[in-house]
C-alpha cells in the first residue's frame, strides 16, 4: 500500500503540493491526471525519493521494488531481449553466481523456480512482441534501433522486472495505436500496483479501476475509470457552485440589512449582529472554471471532388516500392484514420499525400491550388527554441499586423504571456498547439496529422475534436488515441501488407481484433460478435449520420449550381466549347462524389439503426 500523508513541495517558491494525501491500495492500477504543468511528473520524483519533501511523508510496504521508464535504453551491442532479460537483476545474479554448495545450489535453484526464471526469455519475447518487435528484431543490438523505439525497450524491461509499485509517465506517447492497445490489456492483467500518467481517455476507461487527480496542489482519488470520474467531478463541482450560490445569497441579504439599518438607532444592535455573523462566515470558494482549451482552424474554400484521386500508384524510397496498388480518393469532407502496425507505410502514405513523396509508378490527380497541411511529432521539436511564438509567425507572415499574429495564437490557446515566451521555456502542450497553428495557418483544404496528441492534455483533446469536427477541409490521421480517432474519423484505411484498404469494420472490431490476433489485416473475416454499443459509440454513429447528411446537402448544392451553369446557352457557343467540355466533366464529377456520398449516408443510417436496436 502506497500512503501519501499531508505532503508540501515548491519549486522556486511556488507550491506544486500543499498538504496533499492519498491511499493506493496494493495491487491497484490508478490514472494519474491533472493539467499540464500541476506536477504530476514531480510527485513521481517525491515517490521514488529523487526530490525531497518539504513536508510530510511518503510511505510504502519495506523492501517494496518502485519501477519506471526513466530514460532510453542506451544504444549498445546488446541484443534487445537480452536488454529486457538483465531487467530482473535478481535472476541475472542468481545464474551467474558460482558456487559447489550443494545447500547454496538448492537454494539457487528453488528461487529461480519461484521467480519463473526458465520462462523468463518467452514472457521477455512476449513482451518486445506486444510492443512492436518481431522474433528477427528482437536478436538485434540496441544500436540498430532510434530513440523512440530504445524507449519501447526501456518500457518492456521494466515491465518484465515487475516492480511492486510501477509508475508509468505517458507510456503510450511513444506507442503506436496497437502498442497502446497492448498495453492497455497488459496493465489490467497487472499483478502489481500501477500508477500511470496519462490524457489517453481509452487507456484510462480500459486499463485503471482508479483515478488519482491533482488539482489546485491536493490529490483527490476517486474510484472507477475517468468517465466515472469526470461524473463524479461534475456532479460535486455543480453542488460546491449551488452551495456557495446560496451562501452568497444569504451575505448579500445580511449585507442589506446592515448598509440599510446601521444608522438607525432602533435596529442598529440588529445591523451590528448582521455584520458580526457576516465577518465570522466561513466563505465556499465556488469552483474555478478551467481555462477553456481552444482550435481555431481557418476555413479553407470548397473544391470540387475529388481533392485526390490515385489509380494504381505505387511509392516508396530510392529503388524500394512500399506502397503499390493504391486505388485511393479523398474529397474536401473526408475524415480518414490510418490503421496498421509501425513499419508497414503509414508514414509513407502521408508523405505520399502531403507531396513530400513522389509517385513511382500509376497516376494522382490533385485539384488544382490544393492546400496541405501537415503536423508530425518529430515537427514539435523542430522548433526554434530561442524563438517566441510571435517571431515564429512574423517570420513565416511578413509585414501582417502583430495584433493580427496575436490573434492567430490566441485562436490556439497561447495567449500573451505565452506569446512572448521563446519556445525552450513552453510546455509540450503549448509546443503542439505553436505547431498546429503553423501547419494550419494557410488555411489548408486538407490536414494531415500524424499523432497530434502526444503533448496534449485531456481538455485539450476535447478542444481538438471539437475543432477538427468544425472543420470544413479533408483530414488524414494517424494516432494511437482511440476516443480521438472514434470522434472524428468516419473511414478508416488499413496500411498492411505493402498496400492500403478501405477497414470496413469499426474501430472497436478493429480493437478485439488487434487483441486476439497477431495479424489483424488477416483476421478480418472472423466478425466479432455484436455487441450493444456504449454511448460513446452511439454518439460517434449519430455523428456519422450528421456528417454523411451535410455531405449529401453539400453536394446537391453543388450539383444545381453547376446545372444552372451547364443551362446557359451562351455556354454552347463555338467560342466556349472548351470551357463547356470543362463544366460537364465537374458536373460528373460531382454526381459520382453525391452517388458515394448517398451510399455512405445509407450505410451511415443502417449502423445507428442497428446499434439502436441492439
Amino acid at each position: 500500500m502506497l500512503r501519501i500523508n499531508d505532503i508540501s513541495y515548491s519549486v522556486e517558491g511556488r507550491p506544486l503540493l500543499a498538504g496533499a494525501s492519498a491511499v493506493i491500495p496494493e495491487g491497484h492500477k490508478v490514472g494519474l491526471i491533472g493539467a499540464n504543468g500541476a506536477g504530476k511528473t514531480t510527485l513521481f520524483k517525491l515517490i521514488r525519493g529523487e526530490l525531497l519533501l518539504d513536508g510530510g511523508d511518503i510511505s510504502l510496504p519495506s523492501k517494496a521494488r518502485i519501477g519506471g521508464v526513466a530514460q532510453e535504453v542506451p544504444a549498445s551491442e546488446t541484443s534487445l531481449v537480452d536488454t529486457v532479460l538483465a531487467a530482473d537483476t535478481e535472476r541475472a545474479s542468481l545464474l551467474s553466481e558460482q558456487t559447489e554448495d550443494p545447500n547454496r545450489i538448492a537454494e539457487i535453484q528453488t528461487r529461480l523456480a519461484d521467480i519463473n526464471a526458465w520462462s523468463a526469455e518467452a514472457r521477455a519475447s512476449s513482451i518486445l512482441k506486444g510492443l512492436g518487435f518481431d522474433d528477427k528484431e528482437q536478436q538485434m543490438p540496441c544500436s540498430d534501433f532510434s530513440g523512440g523505439w530504445r524507449m519501447r525497450v526501456a518500457l518492456a524491461a521494466v515491465l518484465f522486472s515487475q516492480p511492486d509499485l510501477l509508475l508509468l509517465d505517458e507510456p503510450t506517447n511513444y506507442l503506436d495505436l496497437e502498442g497502446a492497445l497492448w498495453l492497455e490489456a497488459y496493465l489490467a492483467k497487472y499483478p502489481h500496483t500501477v500508477i500511470i500518467i496519462s490524457h489517453d481517455r481509452g487507456l484510462l476507461n480500459r486499463a485503471v479501476e482508479g483515478i488519482l487527480h491533482l488539482e489546485e496542489r491536493n490529490l483527490t482519488f476517486y474510484s472507477g475509470p475517468y468517465d466515472q470520474f469526470a461524473r463524479q467531478r461534475a456532479e460535486r463541482r455543480a453542488v460546491q457552485a449551488a452551495m456557495a450560490k446560496k451562501q452568497q445569497a444569504r451575505k448579500d441579504h445580511m449585507q442589506a440589512f446592515v448598509d440599510r439599518f446601521k444608522a438607525k438607532a432602533s435596529k442598529a444592535k440588529q445591523a451590528q449582529s448582521r455584520l458580526k455573523m457576516i465577518e465570522k462566515m466561513d466563505m465556499i470558494a465556488a469552483p474555478e472554471e478551467a481555462a477553456k482549451r481552444v482550435f481555431t482552424f481557418p476555413e479553407p474554400e470548397e473544391m470540387s471532388p475529388p481533392i485526390i484521386n490515385i489509380e494504381g500508384g505505387s511509392t516508396g524510397y530510392g529503388d524500394t516500392v512500399v506502397l503499390k496498388k493504391l486505388d485511393l480518393r479523398i474529397d474536401q469532407d473526408d475524415r480518414i484514420a490510418l490503421l496498421g502496425k509501425n513499419g508497414q507505410g503509414k508514414s509513407t502514405l502521408s508523405k505520399l499525400l502531403s507531396d513530400r513523396l513522389d509517385l513511382m509508378g500509376g497516376r494522382m490527380n490533385r485539384s488544382t491550388k490544393l492546400r496541405i497541411g501537415y503536423f508530425a511529432q518529430h515537427q514539435v521539436d523542430e522548433l526554434f527554441v530561442d524563438e517566441t511564438p510571435l517571431q515564429h509567425l512574423q517570420s513565416m507572415r511578413p509585414g501582417v499586423l502583430q495584433s493580427k499574429l496575436r490573434a492567430n495564437l490566441a485562436g490556439f490557446g497561447l495567449g500573451p504571456d505565452q506569446a512572448e515566451t521563446v519556445v525552450g521555456r513552453l510546455s509540450g502542450g503549448q509546443k503542439a498547439r505553436l505547431s498546429l497553428l503553423l501547419a494550419t495557418l494557410d488555411a489548408p483544404h486538407m490536414l494531415i496529422l500524424d499523432e497530434p496528441t502526444n503533448h496534449l492534455d485531456i481538455e485539450s483533446r476535447e478542444a481538438l475534436v471539437e475543432a477538427l469536427t468544425a472543420y470544413t477541409g479533408a483530414v488524414i490521421l494517424v494516432s494511437h488515441d482511440m476516443h480521438l480517432l472514434s470522434m472524428v474519423a468516419d473511414r478508416l484505411w488499413l496500411v498492411s501488407d505493402g498496400t492500403v484498404k478501405p477497414y470496413d469494420d469499426d474501430l472497436e472490431s478493429y480493437r478485439k481484433l488487434l487483441l486476439s490476433s497477431d495479424k489483424p489485416a488477416k483476421a478480418k473475416a472472423a466478425a466479432p460478435k455484436a455487441q450493444k454499443p456504449g454511448r460513446d459509440a452511439l454518439l460517434a454513429l449519430k455523428a456519422e449520420v450528421r456528417k454523411s447528411e451535410d455531405r449529401v446537402e453539400k453536394l446537391n448544392t453543388m450539383r444545381d449550381k453547376l446545372a444552372t451553369k451547364l443551362a446557359d446557352p451562351a455556354l454552347y457557343e463555338d467560342s466556349k466549347l472548351g470551357e463547356m467540355e470543362v463544366w460537364q466533366k465537374k458536373y460528373a464529377e460531382v454526381m459520382n462524389a453525391l452517388d458515394r456520398a448517398e451510399a455512405l449516408w445509407m450505410q451511415a443510417l443502417e449502423k445507428l439503426e442497428k446499434a439502436n436496436a441492439a
